[in-house]
Order: structure tokens, then C-alpha cells, then sequence
């Protein structure tokens, strides 16, 4: 591409980049959030059914993941771009199959009926759709810059994105859906109110895509690699299990989602079983995203620009992973020192979140250096799908955890036993992923700052001379 026929990077990249995430989210956070309530509380599934739906359909993942982002390395550009055009493609079919799958009238279905439905609407949604519109928005920022710091901002712009999506979903959804019965109890309100909620968030996502689609612009040619389509699955899964990297933020990602989607499920049955105040869910994600937006965010390029990605995320994790082993031996009784100390905890959370799309262009990166080759769709893909294996485990332990305990979703009060359990769940095991997530980076992970910065300058001098 010659100079001077597209507009520099600078901030309407970064804006219409964080629409994009905010798309992805009214439909991905509304379901890892709120999914699982809807099928125990609305259609009174069993948690167990629920978390084997979420690990039958990561099986399915593994295959149309990897597809998707092989039909997006083989495709020839379209007229909008290599990646752009899948966004106004699909945009479309994502909104129209997460609505599909909050259909209050199918509380008065048999349950066999109810298996198939739910069965059907979530593999339409998730394995097709928000894979076909995903794995492209994803491999999108390789192709905005090739700058480290411009795709560190990016990175952080997305994030942003992801968590103006929360805070609104977080804070709004609860207030609607939760209301106390005569006897003072949290419960999920009846009539359509999830349906017309999830109609509200599908027009929402929808508009977002297409803010994303009008702002961004592609500006690294990204050549058509004309043996993709011959390339088999086996192969694939062999580059990949060669690639230390791309293992290393594999395992980060899986345990990652596992540990902050978990914490997302269960903060919907502790607060209102365990402190019974609904309220706690809204308050939770206005003081998490607060430390997010105005702590983690600000500081993420500048710290990453100065220690590293890798090493500043293993320094976030491992305190998130403190503050929640310290909740957890506390046993505490009182929402607000349980919603603050939370809240403290998302703060290296946060942090990692901000850079973490930045490391799978590092990723990227990494693989043209070593191989020759580059592959964005099918990285991203494979990325893709291991996030999506640790919210099926988020969502499976969490939907087990349930049905270990004892809850009942038709109780209106749940018994001590059940309480400690959802308390043991909502701490302990966040614990243990974000340590895990940390020690992945620390001993598997191989990008530092060094590798980072000189695979960055061979790249430079590789696509120099296409570029002018």
C-alpha cells in the first residue's frame, strides 16, 4: 500500500477498535454473567446439564475455531479489507442468535424441548456466529499497525471497550432482572424480562460492530498464503504445540477466563444467597470497573512500555491471587468489605487485561519470525478458542459447584452448607487460577521485553521494503 492513500494510526483507530469489544461483550458478557441463571432460574435446568453444554460446545469450538481462521488467512482481501469485511458480514447473525437464546416462553416447554433448545440456540450463537465475527475482529490489529506501542493501545483501547461493556451490563442487567419476593428474598424476576434485556443488548452490539466497521482501517498488507486451504488440522495442532509462545499464552488465557469468569457466575448466587442483597452484583462491577478504567488502564502502556508485558502481568496476577486466598481465609460476613476487597483484587486483573490483546500480536510476531510464515486468523483462532475453553470451565465448575453443594434454584433461601459452598467457590478457586495464570507466564511464556522489541525490529526490516 502506497504512502499518503490511508490516514495515519491515531485515535479514531483506537475508538472504533474499542466499539468493536464492546459488540463482542453485550453478547459474550451478558451470557458468561447471566446464561447460566437464565437456564437454572428461568427454565429450571440442573447446573450439571448446563456446565456439560458448555464443555460439549468448546468441542465443537475446536474445530470451527480453527476453521474460521483458516477461511480468513485463505480469503483474498475483500473490497473493505481482509478482516473488516467479516465485521459487516456477520454483525447481523451474532445479535439475532444471542436473542435467540433467552426465549422466556420456553419456560413452559417440556424438558427434553428445553435440552434442544438450549443446546441449539448456544452452538448457533457462540460456535458459529460470535466465532465468525470474532477470530476476524481479533486478527484485525496486526493489520491497523505494525508498532509495538500503537498495538499495546489498542490492546488497551479493546479492553477499555470490554469494560465499558461490563459496567453497563454489570450495573443495568441486575437492577431488572432481580426483585424481592414477600418474604424479603432476592429472586429472578418472571414475565419476558430476560428476552427483552437480551433484544435491548443484540440492537446495542449490533450498532457497536458497525461504529467499529466505519472507524477502523487496515493499513498493513496482509498477502493471501496460497497453501492455507491445504494445510490439515493435524498440522495445524503441530505448529501450534511447536510454538512455546503461543502454548504459553494458551494456558494463560484458559486459566485466566476460568478464574474471572468464574468470579462473574458466582457473584449472581453470593450476593444474592449468601449476603441477600442482589445489589452486591451491580456494586461489585461499578467498583471493579472504576479500578479498572482509572487505575489499570491508564497506567498499561507506560509500565509495559517500561518493565515489559510479560513481567508486569506476572506482577498483576500473582496480587490478584493474594487479595482473593486473603478473602477467602477471612470468611467475611459483610458485603462491603467483601465488594471493596474484591474490587482491590481485579486490579492486576485489570492490568493484564489491558495488555493481553497486545501479547497475541506479540504471538503473531513471533511465529513470522521463526517460521517464515504468517498466519494471524489462525493464531487468533486458536487463541480464541482456548478463551472459550476457560469459560466452559468457568461456566462447568461453576454449574457442578452448584449441584455439589446442594443449591436449589427454586429455594428461596439456600441453606449454610450451600452458602459456604458458593463463598469457597467465589474465592478459593479464583485464588488458585490467577496464581497458575502467573506462574504459565513466568516459566512457559517466552516473550519478554527483549524478544519482544527485537523480533519487532527484524519484522521492520523484513516488510521494509514493501512498504515503500
Amino acid at each position: 500500500m502506497k504512502d499518503g492513500e490511508v490516514r495515519d494510526f491515531g485515535r479514531r483507530d483506537k475508538i472504533g477498535y474499542m466499539f468493536g469489544d464492546f459488540g463482542n461483550d453485550f453478547t459474550f458478557i451478558f451470557a458468561s454473567s447471566f446464561l447460566m441463571v437464565f437456564y437454572t432460574k428461568v427454565l429450571g435446568i440442573s447446573g450439571g446439564m448446563v456446565g456439560t453444554l458448555f464443555l460439549v460446545a468448546r468441542f465443537v469450538d475446536a474445530f470451527t475455531d480453527v476453521t474460521m481462521g483458516r477461511i480468513v488467512d485463505a480469503a483474498p482481501p475483500a473490497r473493505d479489507g481482509k478482516f473488516r469485511c467479516w465485521i459487516r458480514r456477520m454483525c447481523g447473525p451474532v445479535a439475532l442468535s444471542s436473542f435467540l437464546m433467552y426465549q422466556t416462553a420456553m419456560a413452559q416447554a417440556s424438558m427434553p424441548w428445553k435440552i434442544v433448545y438450549m443446546y441449539v440456540t448456544y452452538l448457533l450463537w457462540g460456535s458459529i456466529f460470535y466465532t465468525s465475527i470474532n477470530i476476524p475482529y481479533g486478527s484485525m490489529a496486526s493489520a491497523i499497525t505494525t508498532e509495538a506501542s500503537e498495538r499495546t493501545a489498542l490492546s488497551t483501547s479493546r479492553s477499555i471497550g470490554a469494560t465499558l461493556a461490563g459496567l453497563v451490563i454489570g450495573i443495568v442487567t441486575p437492577l431488572f432482572l432481580y426483585t424481592t419476593d414477600a418474604d424479603g428474598n432476592q429472586v429472578v424476576r418472571g414475565g419476558g424480562t430476560f428476552t427483552v434485556v437480551a433484544g435491548i443488548f443484540s440492537i446495542l452490539a449490533l450498532l457497536c460492530y458497525l461504529v467499529c466497521y466505519r472507524m477502523t482501517t487496515e493499513r498493513v498488507a496482509v498477502e493471501r498464503d496460497v497453501d492455507a486451504e491445504s494445510v490439515s488440522f493435524a498440522a495445524t495442532l503441530g505448529a501450534i504445540a511447536r510454538s512455546r509462545a503461543l502454548l504459553g499464552m494458551i494456558g494463560a488465557a484458559v486459566f485466566l477466563l476460568l478464574s474471572q469468569l468464574l468470579i462473574s457466575t458466582m457473584n449472581n448466587y453470593i450476593y444474592p444467597d449468601y449476603f441477600g442483597d442482589a445489589r452486591g452484583i451491580s456494586l461489585f462491577t461499578l467498583l471493579s470497573t472504576l479500578v479498572i478504567l482509572l487505575v489499570a488502564a491508564p497506567l498499561g502502556v507506560p509500565v509495559s512500555r517500561r518493565f515489559g508485558k510479560k513481567e508486569a502481568s506476572v506482577a498483576g496476577m500473582l496480587f490478584s491471587s493474594v487479595v482473593f486466598a486473603v478473602m477467602y481465609v477471612l470468611k467475611l460476613q459483610n458485603m462491603w468489605l467483601f465488594l471493596w476487597l474484591g474490587a482491590i483484587g481485579y486490579l492486576g486483573l485489570g492490568f493484564f487485561n489491558t495488555v493481553i490483546w497486545a501479547n497475541i500480536t506479540d504471538v503473531i510476531d513471533d511465529q513470522e519470525v521463526q517460521t517464515g510464515h504468517r498466519d494471524d486468523g489462525t493464531v487468533y483462532a486458536v487463541y480464541s478458542f482456548a478463551r472459550k475453553v476457560g469459560q466452559a470451565l468457568a461456566g462447568g465448575i461453576g454449574g457442578w459447584a452448584l449441584q455439589v453443594i446442594g443449591y436449589e434454584p427454586a429455594a428461596a433461601a439456600q441453606t449454610d452448607v450451600v452458602r459456604r459452598g458458593l463463598y469457597t467457590t467465589a474465592t478459593l478457586v479464583p485464588a488458585i487460577g490467577f496464581f497458575i495464570v502467573a506462574a504459565i507466564l513466568w516459566f512457559v511464556y517466552p516473550l519478554d521485553k527483549g524478544r519482544v522489541e527485537k523480533n519487532v525490529e527484524e519484522l521492520k526490516k523484513k516488510h521494509l521494503p514493501a512498504e515503500h
